[in-house]
């Protein structure tokens, strides 16, 4: 694409107050971008309002033409760094049967898995060490079957997600879908990740470079997410979660969604489980996610993560007296008859062989 042509592109979605859709219907009107600031008032107005109309006849600002020259420079330092289109035969295929593609989309690293076999998956950013372990697990799995795990990079299940795709063996790796700009890290502790998913994985938004994190703009992406997968797996969520959000515009796009359940005490496992009673599919293992969306690959087990200490005999029975449900220490006290400072010993060596979690409220989880 020639840089007149990046420069109309970048123009209308630069726009001020012309948003995705608006942005089709001027392209179903009147072709690519450069016919839509050629075309005149006249023909504006038969598409967009007045005031609307009378900015797209007029020249670009100065503040569109510094957003486009700063775009060509980030475009001319990698040959990783990229700009698709609609009208790219690279654009991902996935978006373009959803209501609400983007016009454009930068990108990041391997464009190839744009258009691969994917799953998403999301979660809380207060995750548990089990959530953690699942989502590392489920995308490991995924990622070894050749399918490529899609995910925010937010903090907790996304990041898991993330890094549980980079770490198997093959080429499915991981899509990271951002609601900033990508010159802006966010959050600023995932750079290092963020840097590892765009030498192995890719990197994507709609957002026009300096885009800082801004709370309305994460919702747009979760749709990206949604749209570029064939599934969304929800690992963990609150009742009002962003996931959930997730999971219904995935949904709403002929999408699978998917959800592990957990404990009836957990509150984040009760978005979850409102998805299953919603019609989401309960899954157990990778596998379930495979055999659903028709995948053959590699043989994908229930994600665990192994602990550096296995358990004594003692550990044993008070892991059995735990149960599989979160725990406070005074019911541990009554279920088992040993005293309180005892038992606040034994959990801690659990604790630290990965064996349980410490949960908020002075209860405990087991991750076995």
């Amino acid at each position: 694409m020639q840089a007149a042509e990046r420069a109309a592109w970048l123009r209308l979605i630069l726009t001020p107050g012309l948003g995705p859709r608006t942005a089709r219907s001027l392209l179903a009107a009147f072709g690519l971008p450069d016919a839509v600031f050629s075309a005149g008032l006249p023909a504006l107005l038969r598409v967009v309002p007045e005031p609307l109309a009378r900015v797209l006849a007029q020249r670009p600002g100065g503040d569109i033409q510094a957003a486009v020259d700063a775009t060509e420079h980030w475009l001319a330092a990698s040959t990783d760094h990229a700009l698709l289109t609609l009208a790219d035969p690279e654009y991902p295929q996935a978006l373009l049967t959803t209501a609400d593609p983007p016009a454009v989309l930068f990108a990041v690293g391997r464009l190839e898995l744009l258009n691969r076999p994917a799953v998403a998956i999301v979660g809380s950013r207060n995750a548990t060490q089990q959530g953690i372990a699942n989502a590392e697990g489920f995308a490991a799995a995924l990622a070894r079957a050749g399918v490529t795990v899609v995910s925010g990079l937010a903090l907790g299940i996304d990041a898991a997600a993330h890094r549980g795709a980079l770490a198997a063996e093959g080429d499915a790796s991981t899509i990271a879908v951002v609601g900033t700009g990508l010159d802006v890290i966010y959050p600023s502790s995932h750079r290092a990740l963020t840097h590892e998913i765009r030498a192995q994985g890719a990197v994507v938004s709609e957002l026009p470079l300096r885009t800082p994190a801004i709370a309305h703009n994460f919702p747009r992406r979760n749709r990206l997410i949604a749209g570029l997968a064939r599934g969304v797996l929800v690992v963990e969520a609150a009742l009002r979660s962003g996931s959930l959000i997730t999971a219904r515009l995935a949904a709403e796009a002929g999408r699978e969604v998917f959800a592990i359940p957990g404990s009836i005490h957990s509150p984040l496992a009760r978005g979850c489980h409102r998805l299953i009673r919603d019609g989401a599919k309960l899954v157990e293992s990778a596998q379930d996610v495979l055999e659903d969306l028709g995948v053959r690959g590699a043989k994908a087990g229930a994600p665990t993560r192994q602990s550096p200490l296995e358990p004594g005999a003692a550990d044993d029975a008070l892991l059995a007296l735990m149960g599989h449900d979160p725990v406070d220490l005074d019911m541990l006290a009554q279920r088992s008859g040993r005293a309180p400072s005892e038992l606040s010993a034994a959990l801690l060596e659990l604790e630290l062989a990965q064996h349980i979690e410490r949960l908020p409220g002075n209860r405990y989880q087991r991750l076995r």
